[in-house]
């Protein structure tokens, strides 16, 4: 289509030309006055900065000389930085800035270039103090200010252009010094000898702790694309981070990392963001994660974060890849109106030794070599409203497809259908090999175990153990209810085959990777049918602790009762069950004369009931069989008495092979109890433990203590 001619008259023209003569004329004769003064706004800009950095954050800086020496170029010298009452914080010799104009226009400061030479940062931590105390300070807001709501979407798009925004085009840095002193304990240094930016290509080289070790930062970065791709290695050695074996007693290493930022920007409401992050031959060691070294050779993910007005997410259409497994996860923190956490995994159906090979080397000591076939998916969904924690949703499960196992690994998972010795430890030392079979005068078959014992341990510590498959998931999701509403680790979800797995087949090392290699084993027995249900009870009542040096039911029965386990009531059944949590504080339940203390009297109702409830025994409002729990004759002599206390709590020890739940020692970290063994599958009611008088009493009293448990072993084993 044709468009039609438009006539302006000439004199419109004319004007037209005269005032855009004008503007360009004000422009020039602006800019010329604005270029004569820039010096002196310069000056004014810096002495503004210097005063609101001395007002706002007890920062005193001094710039030697600062001008221009280019069109948006600013030079500056003699730079130093130091907190009031602090250790200096920077100081630099010869900085050079320059900015891009048509940005500063629309009020976005970045960068064009940026010279540095001969720079110095001091990090130091004295105790709670340090010298970026400073970062911390916030601006006093005036209190009728009303400002509207703002979304975590606009917050991370804000603050990633700010970052990409003060990366610039080209970058030259010679000789910039970071020192870090911790306490006087960690003192780590890393000189930058040099760094470039030209064309978008990143080279640059560290020096670490002096001559200890070379990194480079190289890559490729483009801020104005939002994209980067940066690689992190060191010369002729992996690259180590001292700092952590200083200050954490942990080693991690590796060889290259990766790090991709491929697009950045909004899609709808949301800010989405997609990269990637690969490593090579990671080594993570640290006592709490594994007692020997962890080596991931090939880790990647691709991943997609979503961050909307109220929440940050890991879509789910990311994949993290471990040699050639991989796996999907979606994970989404809510922050508003109630905060929520979702978890979700999901590995689709894949070779099953190529799942096995992924797992990093020195996970699952015990199973290396271990050989199977078929295939294997797994699925993980969590789902907590923290205004509603009883409602957290939990469902987890590794399923098989033609799933076999052709060759043992280190141990034979199959050992215990048959007589073997078992060794148990305590205090990191073992005690004695007990043999686990008929040759044993105390082995005990299944059939010859009372069931009264049998139904009371079932019912106090795996109710459901023959219909489950190793895990109970309700138990599982309630304990995540329970442990998020107490703020602390409080209650587990262990199973009696996961209680026999830990104390048979593994270390007693109380470590992460030791509970994901027993979660497996547990997997491999139950779901491949390796032990009956029978057996493995068989074995769990023949190697459970029961009392100092006790072990197994038929030791405990002739030891607290001077009977066979057949010949056990209702009554000593249930005291036998109760003790198994903590088997070392038997003896403080009983009085003087043999009988029970009152206070465990609510525990044999409340167990008892359960047990009559299921049809286990006849209802019994008299206690079920408390009245007539009487310990052995022989053992008396051993009680204290009635009116003495003692702090049963330091009978608790991390060695002990089925820990106790009643009570928890609050100091610990949810990380130093998250692993550490046997916790209640059913609630618990409360008890009241013995109090605690002065620690001289409590030192004597445990030195008698030991004192007659000696006397008490000499004394069982002649009687054996």
């Amino acid at each position: 289509m044709q468009l039609p001619k438009i006539n302006i008259p000439k004199k419109y023209l004319k004007v037209g030309a005269w005032i855009l003569g004008i503007i360009i004329v004000l422009s020039a004769i602006s800019g010329t006055i604005a270029y004569s003064k820039r010096e002196a706004l310069l000056k004014s800009m810096v002495a503004k900065a210097i005063a609101k950095a001395e007002r706002d954050y007890g920062l005193e800086v001094k710039i030697g000389e600062a001008g221009f020496s280019g069109l948006s170029t600013v030079h500056m010298t003699g730079i130093s930085v130091v907190p009031k009452d602090r250790d200096t914080l920077t100081t630099i010799s010869d900085l050079t800035i320059g900015v891009k104009l048509f940005p500063l226009l629309l009020g976005n400061v970045k960068l064009s270039q940026m010279m540095l030479e001969e720079g110095k940062i001091h990090l130091v931590f004295k105790d709670s103090l340090s010298n970026i105390d400073f970062i911390l300070k916030r601006k006093k807001k005036d209190s009728t200010e009303n400002k509207g709501k703002v979304e975590l979407s606009e917050i991370a798009s804000n603050l990633l252009n700010q970052i990409l925004y003060k990366i610039p085009d080209d970058m030259e840095i010679k000789n910039l010094l970071l020192n870090v002193n911790d306490n006087d304990t960690a003192k780590l240094s890393f000189l930058t000898s040099s760094a470039t930016i030209n064309g978008g290509e990143l080279q640059s080289t560290i020096l670490v702790n002096g001559n200890e070790a070379t990194w480079h930062v190289n890559g490729e970065v483009k801020p104005a694309r939002k994209h980067f791709d940066v690689m992190i290695f060191a010369d002729n050695k992996k690259v180590e981070l001292p700092f952590l074996n200083n200050k954490l007693h942990a080693k991690l290493s590796f060889d290259t990392v990766r790090t991709v930022l491929k697009s950045a920007d909004y899609s709808g409401n949301d800010f989405r963001m997609e990269g990637s992050w690969s490593v090579r031959n990671l080594l993570i060691n640290h006592a709490k994660i594994s007692a020997n070294d962890i080596i991931v050779p090939d880790a990647k993910i691709d991943a997609n974060v979503l961050i909307g007005a109220n929440y940050v997410a890991l879509d789910s259409s990311s994949t993290v890849f471990l040699k050639k497994a991989e796996i999907h996860p979606f994970l989404k923190y809510t922050l508003s109106p109630n905060k929520i956490y979702e978890v979700k995994l999901r590995a689709p159906e894949q070779d099953a030794q190529e799942v096995l090979n992924a797992f990093p080397q020195g996970l699952f000591e015990s199973l290396e070599g271990l050989k199977v076939s078929g295939k294997v998916k797994y699925d993980l969904n969590f789902y907590l409203d923290s205004s509603q924690p009883d409602s957290v949703e939990f469902d987890s499960g590794l399923s098989p497809l033609d799933f076999k196992i052709l060759k043992w690994g280190k141990i034979d998972l199959q050992k215990i259908n048959k007589p073997f010795i078992y060794t148990p430890y305590e205090y990191g030392k073992p005690m004695r090999d007990i043999m686990i079979g008929p040759s044993n005068p105390n082995y005990t078959p299944l059939s010859e175990v009372s069931s009264n014992f049998k139904n009371a341990i079932l019912t106090s510590e795996d109710p459901s153990f023959f219909s489950h498959k190793g895990f109970v998931q309700e138990s599982i999701r309630k304990s995540f209810a329970v442990n998020f509403k107490e703020k602390r680790f409080v209650r587990g979800g262990s199973t009696i085959s996961m209680q026999l797995v830990k104390n048979v087949f593994l270390s007693r090392n109380k470590t992460l990777a030791r509970k994901a290699e027993e979660i497996l084993i547990v997997w491999l027995i139950e779901n491949n049918r390796l032990v009956t249900k029978n057996r493995m009870l068989e074995v769990y009542f023949n190697i459970i602790e029961m009392g100092q040096n006790v072990y197994g039911i038929g030791e405990a029965t002739r030891h607290y009762f001077g009977k066979s386990p057949a010949e056990l009531n209702i009554g000593e059944g249930i005291f036998l069950a109760n003790i198994v949590p903590r088997p070392k504080i038997a003896l403080y339940k009983f009085s003087g004369d043999g009988g029970l203390k009152g206070y465990m009297y609510n525990y044999f109702r409340y167990i008892g009931n359960i047990m009559a409830r299921r049809g286990l025994t006849p209802p019994d409002t008299s206690g079920y069989g408390f009245y007539n729990v009487r310990l052995r004759e022989g053992l008396r002599q051993y009680l204290l008495p009635d009116s003495a206390t003692i702090d049963t709590n330091s009978f608790d020890n991390d060695e002990d092979p089925l820990p106790p739940v009643e009570t928890q020692d609050e100091s610990k970290t949810l990380f130093d109890r998250l692993f550490g063994g046997k916790k209640d599958t059913v609630a618990r009611p409360s008890t009241n433990l013995d109090t605690i008088k002065t620690k001289k009493e409590i030192r004597q009293e445990k030195r008698e203590e030991r004192k007659r448990e000696k006397e008490l072993e000499k004394k069982r084993k002649e009687g054996n």
